[in-house]
């Protein structure tokens, strides 16, 4: 972030504000992580800052700091507009096009505050006055860390601020596994690991609260999984039937496409999941190396998100969204042959 950029926003924080803090829809570990960590951080400063999230998310994210006082807009649609409404400053984190909000978009879009952008996916919209930009971090959290000490204030990241980034910076990376996680990402976490957080509960609290009913459903779907060995590709398909056979809640198929990425030789996964409520096909897409799935996702399934790890939908039938996506494999078989 340039010195201006943080001249500019420190100026805007140096009386209290009220702050609206928002993360992308159907939220994940570094959409609630960063959010949070930055209303504990505004709070501490004297703010008044709330977090708006535009729905509900799974319920392994429930135990972080703060995280009850999280408002959701579908739920609590006047109540959020209020807040919105009177806000001075709106921070957007972990989404880069006001599309990713939902309904809360139109609103946001037409509030008079000022709006920051902090996030690290490509090709962001030109929606914010302020915009912290960077592809190359390995999650909005270790993003969130930055801004704090750009601004002067690391040494106030107390123990509630680092549990969020953690959790975080390691749901976002794989478990400091992904390529994106760098010898900066690893100093951040040495910093947040000295403010005395519990960092093995941490990871129990987000890997250790399987169900049965999810466990079986992971059955179901390693039963679908399909390989495609002259493209190193592999995909996972799961139907309403047996999402609801198995008591699915959001949250449940989360890490799923990971498990086609980990084959041998694979270098391409996808898992299409078919919404009845929405009436959409939901895709998560993963990649190795430098094969780019938000190129994938932009292209053809409306979506988009990073190099290795991009979502997208279809309005297509499951069967006609996976020829779909069969049909396309050509297109990139130089690319997947040669990484």
């Amino acid at each position: 972030m340039e010195k201006d950029t943080i001249s500019s926003i420190k100026s805007l924080l140096s009386t209290p504000q009220h702050i609206v803090i928002i993360p992308h829809k159907n939220p994940d570990g570094d959409a609630i992580g960063s959010t949070l960590a930055l209303s504990h951080y505004f709070t501490m400063k004297g703010h008044k800052p709330v977090v708006i999230a535009p729905n509900d998310y799974p319920e392994f994210l429930k135990w972080m700091p703060g995280e009850e006082a999280i408002l959701k807009y579908d739920s609590q649609t006047i109540r959020c507009n209020q807040e919105i409404e009177k806000s001075e400053l709106i921070f957007t984190l972990d989404f880069n096009a006001l599309g990713r909000i939902g309904d809360m978009g139109l609103i946001v879009e037409a509030s008079k505050a000022k709006k920051i952008m902090i996030d690290h996916h490509q090709q962001p919209e030109d929606y914010a006055d302020f915009m912290y930009s960077d592809v190359s971090m390995s999650s909005t959290c270790e993003m969130i860390y930055n801004f704090i000490e750009m601004l002067g204030d690391a040494s106030l990241i107390d123990q509630d601020i680092a549990t969020c980034l953690y959790t975080g910076i390691m749901t976002d990376t794989g478990s400091f596994r992904f390529a994106s996680t760098s010898s900066h990402t690893h100093t951040v976490i040495g910093k947040l690991i000295e403010t005395g957080i519990k960092n093995s509960e941490i990871h129990n609290n987000i890997n250790d609260s399987n169900s049965y009913e999810r466990m079986q459903l992971l059955g179901c779907a390693l039963g679908n999984l399909k390989v495609i060995p002259e493209y190193h590709t592999a995909y996972i398909t799961l139907t309403q039937e047996e999402l609801n056979k198995f008591n699915f809640k959001k949250g449940d198929t989360e890490g799923f496409v990971n498990y086609g990425l980990s084959l041998k030789g694979v270098r391409f996964a996808a898992i299409f999941i078919e919404s009845h409520q929405d009436k959409i096909i939901k895709i998560s897409l993963r990649s190795k190396g430098d094969f780019s799935v938000n190129d994938v996702a932009r292209t053809y399934f409306e979506g988009g998100g990073h190099t290795n790890a991009a979502g997208g939908k279809s309005d297509l039938s499951l069967k006609n969204t996976v020829d779909k996506f069969i049909s396309i494999l050509p297109n990139y078989q130089k690319e997947l042959q040669s990484l």
